[in-house]
């Protein structure tokens, strides 16, 4: 079968690899009906993350229909059509039990863990735990996009949200407009936000949050990027930051424009060390956030999608065959690109 391998930094090639097969008995194979490129692939292919030398079966975002299932898989069967959260996880350990599936004890994440979801097809570990059946149809390409949204960026935009404490008639500020970003700002307004201000700089980008709910657009960087935050505030800065990035700047940012009292949802996946001791003590500022357990947050967002309430798949802004990978890869990085869906 056909996959993608990230074999060197910015080399992302199309390889034939051994058709995905049933390991475990609790394991499943899905035909994948359409995957995705995330802004966190970036950082292996720009060459911040370190490769295996055999290179890396890239993708973690998929649907796809279920072709084979493990003897002791119980709860979905050949011919259904699923969503494959980025991350697998039994369903049964104390950390899922607690919804928090992306800590579980026999878990991991797709592409370094186990296959990338880039491809033909894939193996799913732990199916009954990992995989969410949904009724749709596999050839629906008005709701597929937005569906696909909830294996990662929608629902890690929603958990931002949700350590960040975002609360009825409250101020929001999500730093990022990228995918994540931009349905952070879906997440903040669903959860009953007054005020979202939104630290983007792309025009394409801006507009689309503007539609989304952001009420508040700030383009600087850094120190001015506070101090106009600070300004639309009355000096007092967000109850709630979503931060979207992952830089030492964005974590920066983040301190200096969340109020006293305040919460900071950080999803971003961190490439830095530090974050500022002295402001977030004094400040009583809450940090939390991580890996997005986005298979406990499907049953209280697919409604909202199925029903129209929310439309997070506009985040997809081209859709390319799998054979043009290396293209989506590269319009992504050069910006020139939003988030690329993937048809096998």
């Amino acid at each position: 079968m056909r996959a993608t391998v990230l074999s060197a930094p910015r080399e992302v090639h199309i390889e034939q690899v051994p058709d995905a097969r049933i390991i475990e008995p609790t394991d499943a194979v899905i035909r994948v009906v359409v995957a995705c490129i995330c802004g966190s692939d970036l950082w292996p292919y720009r060459g911040f993350d370190p490769l295996p030398e055999t290179g890396r079966r890239m993708g973690h975002e998929a649907i796809g229909v279920v072709e084979e299932v493990g003897s002791e898989v119980r709860t979905v069967r050949k011919g259904d059509l699923v969503l494959m959260p980025f991350a697998f996880s039994d369903g049964t350990c104390s950390f899922c039990s607690e919804g928090l599936h992306t800590a579980c004890t026999h878990g991991g994440f797709f592409s370094y863990h186990t296959e990338g979801a880039q491809a033909e097809a894939v193996r799913i570990p732990f199916a009954d735990g990992t995989l969410y059946k949904v009724t749709a149809q596999e050839d629906d390409k008005a709701l597929l996009p937005h569906l696909l949204t909830l294996t990662d960026v929608m629902g890690t935009g929603h958990h931002a949200a949700v350590t960040a404490r975002v609360r009825q008639g409250t101020t929001a500020a999500i730093i990022g407009d990228g995918a994540v970003g931009l349905c952070g700002v879906i997440a903040a307004k669903r959860l009953g936000a007054e005020r979202i201000i939104l630290l983007g700089r792309h025009p394409d980008r801006i507009a689309l949050a503007r539609e989304f709910g952001a009420t508040d657009i700030v383009t600087e960087r850094g120190d001015a990027a506070i101090e106009a935050v600070r300004e639309r505030t009355g000096g007092l800065g967000a109850h709630s930051v979503l931060e979207c990035v992952g830089t030492e700047e964005a974590m920066r940012t983040a301190v200096g424009i969340v109020r006293p009292g305040g919460a900071i949802g950080r999803v971003g996946v961190p490439h830095h060390e530090g974050i500022p001791a002295g402001p977030t003590f004094y400040n009583n500022i809450t940090i939390s956030g991580g890996p997005a357990p986005t298979r406990a947050y499907m049953d209280e967002l697919l409604p909202d999608v199925l029903e129209g309430r929310i439309l997070p798949g506009r985040v997809f802004d081209r859709t390319l065959p799998l054979e043009q990978v290396a293209e989506g890869y590269r319009a992504m990085d050069e910006r020139q690109a939003l988030k690329v869906m993937l048809v096998p």
